[in-house]
């Protein structure tokens, strides 16, 4: 004989209950109702597979026979789509006027990425229309930059100061006597 916490008495209703064409998770809340257990489906499913009762042995299917029909569970039907669970409020968009860019008065010499040398600034033109080749600017780097002094400040924040102010102080040596 096989141990379980099943008492025969619980096991003899889930016998009586499934005979009577009650599902696993019906038979379970009968049981706890009747011995004030707490059985789950999943106990109920366990011990019917032990005790070898299938669900064949049940005399009428929990489930309905009918053919389902596929588009019902496809489309939903339309009071389900004018009622909504949660309604999120529409997101307003302001107009956005678009941005001007600042230019630099240098001429870029539009060299190709083979023809840029080692010292040559490495700003973009161009690939802003569809096929339309990106050059590069070519003069001569700021040191320290990948960019010529007018694209370096072009790139960066006209608000916020390029360099840091370094401020110089100067040191007498003494002698110690």
């Amino acid at each position: 004989m096989e141990l379980s916490n099943w008492a025969p008495e619980h096991s003899d209703a889930l016998r009586e209950f499934i005979a009577k064409g009650m599902s696993f998770s019906e038979a379970a809340q009968a049981i706890n109702s009747r011995f004030n257990t707490s059985y789950t489906r999943s106990a109920a499913l366990g011990r019917a597979r032990r005790l070898r009762l299938e669900a064949d042995d049940r005399q009428t299917p929990s489930m309905p026979t009918k053919p389902v029909d596929l588009r019902d569970i496809a489309e939903p039907p339309p009071s389900a789509l004018s009622t909504a669970a949660l309604l999120w409020p529409t997101p307003v968009f302001k107009e956005i006027k678009p941005v001007k860019l600042r230019c630099v008065g240098i001429e870029p010499r539009h060299l190709s990425l083979v023809e840029l040398e080692r010292g040559d600034c490495r700003y973009p033109h161009g690939g802003d229309e569809e096929g339309e080749a990106i050059t590069f600017c070519g003069h001569p780097r700021r040191p320290g930059s990948s960019y010529c002094t007018p694209h370096f400040h072009l790139s960066r924040d006209p608000i916020v100061p390029a360099e840091s102010a370094v401020s110089t102080v100067s040191l007498r040596v003494v002698e110690v006597a």
